[in-house]
């Protein structure tokens, strides 16, 4: 069994697709991770906990650390679904941990991507994060959710080509490989329907690296639907003081694949993620654990 500090610490990355959970010490750093499943807290809370503990035990068991230690842990939680304070309550009365900071998956992304760095970051998954960081003051607009927002993010572009896909059926725009591809896949116009009906965010989403792929190849589709996407990050970053010369980090799953879309006075000074969401949420906890 590793000798562990009095409190080892837990770092969660919950999303709408799925979850990551990082544990380590102080000391050591991250010694080893585990993948889980959908942590949106506010789409499916039971289920989001439930998905948490498990990534949590896998990792634990793979670090060599004692699970019935987590009462002295110190987590930091990066979550999907987090609307305030009183979810966040909610949120760490449910988990066994010591100490359990709760935010938005915004903080953890941030860190995780430019560290203590004045930048922009936009990180693009299932859901949508755009966001400003000045002297460790952070700002960020958009990804209110799914239902309401989250403009260019996977579930977006994923929902989008279905939409467009439809209008194919429908002959108002001709075929593409994508709008083929996506009939095949969910067996015509009423597969599609049926798919919707039942969808969540993290659903949507798995037909994004369909419309990323095809968009590349020249897909009208797609670069129609990565064209409108990237005209919403430029809105926003605008919205956001962006100013041509500062650092713009690229993130999560989609988010890289928008620097051909973007203005090149934006992407002059693109700069690659540090880290992960769940490294920022590590060196919260880290932080959390100092105090």
């Amino acid at each position: 069994m590793t000798n562990i500090e009095p409190s080892f610490l837990i770092a969660v990355d919950g999303g709408g697709t799925g979850c990551r959970v990082a544990v380590g010490t102080a000391a050591q750093g991250i010694l080893a991770e585990a993948k889980g499943g959908r942590a949106n807290v506010s789409t499916d809370f039971d289920e989001a906990i439930a998905n948490i503990m498990q990534a949590t035990g896998t990792a634990l068991q793979a670090a060599g650390l004692d699970a019935s230690r987590m009462g002295d842990a110190v987590a930091h939680l990066g979550l999907a679904g987090f609307t305030g304070p009183d979810i966040g309550a909610r949120v760490a009365a449910a988990l066994p941990f010591g100490t359990s900071v709760v935010t938005e998956d915004t903080a953890t992304t941030i860190v995780g991507a430019i560290g203590q760095d004045d930048g922009f970051v936009i990180a693009l998954g299932t859901g949508t994060i755009i966001a400003r960081q000045r002297d460790e003051v952070q700002k960020c607009i958009g990804g209110w959710c799914y239902q309401v927002s989250d403009q260019a993010s996977g579930a977006w572009l994923g929902h989008g080509a279905l939409v467009q896909t439809l209008l194919v059926v429908d002959g108002i725009l001709p075929p593409s490989p994508l709008s083929s591809h996506l009939l095949d896949t969910l067996g015509g116009g009423a597969g599609i329907v049926q798919f919707s009906l039942k969808a969540r965010p993290g659903d949507f989403a798995t037909h994004a690296p369909a419309v990323v792929q095809a968009a590349a190849a020249g897909d009208a589709i797609g670069v129609d639907l990565m064209k409108s996407g990237a005209a919403y990050l430029q809105s926003a970053l605008t919205s956001l003081d962006y100013k041509t010369g500062d650092i713009l980090c690229l993130a999560g799953g989609v988010g890289p694949h928008y620097a051909d879309y973007l203005p090149a006075d934006m992407t002059r000074h693109l700069v690659p993620a540090k880290g992960r969401a769940v490294d920022g949420a590590f060196a919260l906890a880290m932080r959390a654990a100092r105090q």
